[in-house]
């Protein structure tokens, strides 16, 4: 499987009778997956089916998608209230016996309010219904490109995190190969210290000072970090190679890395060492961030 970055976005545009729609959905980074649909009134049953598909497809990231409908002029009709307009006439008949006026003209009568009505042409349940099935398709099609855009992204993710992973891995063989950590070096180091207490005092027992530097040479020796750490590389390896919504278990493996390289620098009594593990630090953090991205 490949990567997926939770980045993405994506455009779709259809058509149905009189109506014309964009899909538009951008997705960002999250814990989890979380589809927020924004769709014109009337258009509620779509949402349903939006976030099914989605989930279907999507591991992780907020997904917005936003559904833009418009309807063509489909030319409205003016026809005449004859009720009204009876009612007028009727009344005009009876006032004209009891007044001297002119009597009313035709534009007259049709300019009183209620005469004329012009009525807009009603929605076709038909149309209405096809034009639905056909959004949900555009659908179908915005969130292929958003797939196909996040994947692209997750392939140059990828790229990185193995260049990061190679440069864990070069540090950690710069430690291992440290100077520092030979036995010879150490003992040396030790052997100073203790001659140094020595001429201090006479007070110091020679083998309970012995006994001690044994203790603080087990206590730095980063052996079994280093081990944890080849570890690590290499289920990162495995994890990148196998590929899939692997986001959150990378992120876990990167707090590992963070932990066993601090407790390297923390170990560490030669300066060598200690550069080589904040050197380390700092591309496990380049990892950790860039593993934020991933799905």
């Amino acid at each position: 499987m490949a990567l997926s970055s939770m980045t993405g976005f994506a455009r779709s545009h259809g058509a149905s009778g009189p109506y014309s729609f964009e899909w538009e959905l951008k997705s960002v980074n999250a814990k989890g997956l979380d589809v927020r649909v924004r769709l014109p009134q009337g258009w509620d049953e779509v949402e349903a089916f939006a976030k099914k598909r989605a989930s279907e497809v999507l591991s992780r990231g907020t997904v917005y998608a936003n559904l833009t409908v418009k309807r063509a002029e489909t030319g409205s009709t003016v026809r005449i209230n004859e009720d009204v307009l009876a009612a007028i006439v009727k009344v005009a008949s009876s006032l004209a016996g009891r007044i001297d006026a002119v009597a009313p003209s035709i534009d007259g009568l049709l300019s009183i309010k209620g005469v004329i009505e012009v009525v807009e042409q009603e929605s076709d349940e038909t149309e209405d219904k096809a034009a639905k099935e056909a959004a949900i398709g555009s659908f179908e099609t915005a969130l292929k490109h958003l797939v196909e855009m996040r994947r692209r992204e997750g392939e140059t993710l990828g790229q990185i995190l193995n260049q990061r992973v190679s440069e864990i891995e070069a540090l950690a063989g710069k430690a291992e190969a440290s100077p520092g950590r030979k036995p010879e070096a150490i003992k040396a180091r030790l052997a100073e210290q203790v001659a140094a207490l020595l001429e201090t005092s006479d007070r110091f027992d020679p083998d309970r000072l012995a006994q001690e530097a044994l203790l603080i040479a087990a206590k730095a020796d980063v052996r079994e970090e280093l081990d944890r750490i080849a570890s690590h590389i290499a289920q990162a390896r495995e994890m990148l190679g196998k590929g899939g919504p692997v986001g959150r278990r990378l992120d876990f493996l990167a707090q590992e890395f963070h932990r066993e390289v601090n407790t390297c620098c923390s170990k560490s009594n030669d300066i060598e060492l200690t550069n080589t593990g904040l050197e380390m630090k700092t591309v496990v953090e380049q990892f950790r961030e860039q593993v934020q991205n991933l799905e």
